[in-house]
Order: structure tokens, then sequence, then C-alpha cells
């Protein structure tokens, strides 16, 4: 299959090193360059996979690596947690930060939350020090994200709202602080009139498209999604029919255009364009390029 439409895209957050998934990692990353998913934005998110983030962006030219401490895992961290941070990014010098956030919805309420704003502020403030992009999780938490973010910014190189479910009000200060918008499948579980609304307050210089796959399975046009493999998923239950995958981004995009009343080549162009300036930080795969 070659690229569709001539078009190229970048999925700007996904989890390819996903124990659901990496078995077939690779299958996956092919389905979807050939779909014309030029780049991928890989992130960790605990001590116990940032090696597996690390040696598939050693392996693909097209994977961009970020590593961070996600607010689920905040528990588990090891005393030298943020030790061990720092030394991958000594050790890959063009990887971006993430993900890392704050999470007051149903999993995020059994983790202590002084704590992970404790360990998102220290994060952000290691994304500032190095310059670097940050790939950021938000659930429920919204106003909190704004005040953290308003205290400890701006962030000229770039705040990545990944899975951006919040308002449309809070659009403009975010995006002073330097905020994009990245949108996944997770946005078709909003109302539509919310999500039009919202989509369409975002400066189209701040899209950006996304899977969060495994995760970020759409509901809009089912039909046109690729499934997971079945074979080699690691799942006694054999739950692939729920997985997501990098080449589905396509179904996103296609809902993001419809919503915003663009043509998809337009849509896709100016997200592609807007994460490759993103993710172009001095030192980065794309720099070149950028």
């Amino acid at each position: 299959m070659s690229q569709v439409g001539g078009m190229r895209l970048f999925d700007a957050h996904c989890h390819l090193q996903d124990p659901r998934i990496a078995a077939v990692a690779p299958r996956l990353i092919r389905t979807a360059i050939d779909s014309g998913v030029v780049r991928f934005s890989v992130n960790g998110v605990s001590e116990k996979d940032w090696h597996v983030v690390k040696q598939m962006s050693d392996q693909y030219p097209s994977i961009i690596p970020s590593f961070g401490l996600h607010p689920w895992y905040v528990a588990e961290r090891s005393p030298n947690w943020f030790d061990n941070l720092r030394g991958f990014f000594v050790d890959t010098p063009y990887a971006a930060v993430g993900e890392i956030g704050i999470d007051k919805g149903s999993h995020g309420k059994t983790i202590e939350y002084t704590e992970q704003v404790e360990v998102f502020q220290r994060q952000l403030e290691l994304a500032k020090e190095l310059q670097r992009p940050v790939s950021v999780h938000c659930v429920r938490a919204f106003g909190d994200l704004l005040e953290i973010l308003k205290q400890m910014g701006p962030f000229p190189a770039g705040v990545i709202l990944h899975s951006y479910m919040g308002s449309a009000e809070m659009v403009p200060e975010l995006s002073e602080l330097g905020s994009y918008f990245s949108f996944s499948g997770f946005l078709t579980s909003m109302k539509e009139q919310k999500a039009k609304k919202m989509l369409k307050s975002v400066p189209k210089d701040r899209i950006l498209i996304e899977t969060d796959a495994p995760d970020g399975l759409s509901n809009f046009n089912k039909e046109s999604l690729i499934p997971v493999p079945r074979e080699d998923i690691p799942d006694e239950e054999d739950k692939s029919a729920s997985l997501n995958h990098p080449a589905n981004i396509h179904n996103v995009l296609e809902y993001v255009s419809l919503l915003l009343e663009m043509p998809k080549e337009e849509v896709a162009e100016v997200s592609y364009q807007n994460a490759v300036r993103l993710f172009s930080y001095p030192g980065s795969k794309l720099q070149s390029e950028g």
C-alpha cells in the first residue's frame, strides 16, 4: 500500500512499547508507514519501559522517543527514578519528555494526588531545562493543569496536550503558554457539538493528531478501523479487537476533518507540519527535516 493520496501523517503520541502490542510492533509500524504515517512519537510511561522505547527508537528512524513517568505509575517509582530518567536523556539526547501529567479520573483517584503533582512539576522543570517538548496527560484536572503551567511557564519548546478533551474556553490561555492540542479517537466520546466548538477554537498551527495506541480506539466509522493481528497478542482472553495502532490515525483524521469542515489533505498536512516543527528541537532526529 502506498501513501494514501500522497498524504504524510505524524502520530504525535502512541505507545508501541506497550506489552499488549509490542510483539507485533514491527508489523504495525510497516502497516502504518505503508498507509502514509511517516513518524511516530513513542512515549514511555515508567522506569520499566523506558529501555524498550530507547531500543525501538534505535531500531526505527521513524520513531521519536519520549521518556517520562506517567501519573498512573507514580506509586511504583524507585527512590532513584529522577536520576534514572535523567540518565536516559544523557544516553538519548534526541529524546523528548513524556508521558507525564495529572489524573483525577477513576484510575487517577487511586494514586496520591500531591505525589502526582510533585512528580509532574519535577518533570516539567526537566523539560524546560532540556528545552524539549513535553507530552502531557490530563484527566479531569484541567483547572489544576492550567495553574501549574502558568506558574512554571511559558514553555517555548512546546507542551503537547495529548488526547485533549478540555474546554474551548481554556484553549487561548493554554496556547499562550506554548500548548499544542493533540486529538485521538477519544475525541469521539465527547458530544459532537462540544468537540466541534473546541476544535474550532484551536489555532491551526497548534493542531496535532495521534492514536494513543494501543488505547484510544475511535467510535467513529468503526468499519474503517484496522484490527491488530490476533496472533502473538499476549492475552488469554484475546482482547485484540479493542486494541488500537498507528494506521488507525486515518480514522482520527477523518473525524477531525469532518468537525473542522476542512479537507482531510489540509488537516493532514497542517498537523504534520506542526508536529515536525515541534519535534525539530536541537539534536532531534527531525532537525534536518525541520
